[in-house]
């Protein structure tokens, strides 16, 4: 009976912070976990976190790297020419909507089905404070709140969606374990696409972003801060690492890759980067989860 009331208080979260292209580290985890079929209550994720994790939800094995490594020299698969074109440098309805529904189809049934929640952090651009969304239905609603989570600023047009102007959630709150933590989740497992010597340094041209975000000065404000508050994320999580009250699953050195790289040899091998951290961390993830 102890045990029984002991497993029904634990849930379950697993968090998955963004990067870009970084991401593909995490897809390369989020695989190795779908093999094992491990499972989590609920999950969150940032930019990259998000638009990559979603196919955890949807157990697609392979699906992330796979449209990754099919469209890496696409012009709408982030392309200056995307840009300035389309005000995205990766072009909306191609990535959100084209894609999914008919190149590399999403499988929403199969998402919707399992009963693991999903959330997402964009960030407000009137505020320049994160909002959190559940994903639960399958809408192109739902595909605008994916498309806002990942939209870099400067070089992403701010997404309309549910009465908000939103960009990327990694602006304002770039690894969420406290909302997880705080909306009840309390055996975390952490996914983290910088090795753990990593700190964020000030943004670079100040000045110069400072006049292209005219017009959201409140991004500009927290983009200005965003190293004090991903710097504390990270304290917070070693911290929390060094207690044994969560899990972090992390690359041992730099990934050598960058935000939007066409390197298809370089995209792969962040990914099997993943896929071998995965590997390597399952028993003491299986102990974590199960203790």
């Amino acid at each position: 009976m102890t045990s029984d009331l002991k497993s029904q208080s634990i849930k379950k979260g697993l968090v998955c912070e963004g990067g870009a292209m970084r991401g593909l580290f995490t897809a390369g985890v989020l695989d190795v976990f779908l093999e094992n079929d491990i499972q989590f209550d609920g999950m969150a994720g940032v930019s990259a976190g998000a638009t990559f994790g979603c196919n955890f939800k949807s157990r697609q094995i392979g699906r992330t790297i796979r449209y990754n490594l099919r469209f890496a020299h696409d012009k709408r698969f982030g392309s200056l020419e995307s840009f300035i074109k389309s005000g995205d440098l990766y072009d909306a309805d191609f990535c959100y909507h084209v894609l999914p529904k008919e190149l590399d189809p999403f499988d929403w049934d199969t998402f919707l089905k399992n009963p693991m929640k999903f959330y997402l952090v964009a960030t407000d651009v009137a505020t320049g404070k994160p909002v959190y969304h559940e994903i639960k239905t399958q809408s192109d609603e739902e595909l605008e709140w994916m498309r806002a989570s990942a939209s870099m600023p400067m070089v992403s047009r701010p997404v309309s969606v549910s009465g908000y102007e939103l960009l990327d959630g990694g602006v304002s709150n770039s690894i969420p374990l406290e909302f997880m933590e705080h909306i009840g989740y309390n055996r975390n497992v952490v996914i983290l696409t910088r090795d753990i010597s990593y700190r964020k340094s000030p943004m670079p041209a100040l000045p110069i972003s400072k006049i292209l975000l005219k017009k959201h000065p409140a991004i500009y404000t927290a983009m200005k801060e965003r190293h004090i508050m991903y710097n504390a994320q990270l304290k917070y999580i070693e911290q929390k690492e060094s207690a044994g009250e969560i899990l972090v699953i992390r690359p041992t050195h730099p990934l050598g890759i960058s935000r939007t790289e066409h390197d298809t040899d370089k995209l792969e091998q962040v990914y099997k980067t993943g896929r071998q951290t995965a590997t390597d961390v399952l028993p003491a993830l299986k102990d974590f989860l199960n203790r």
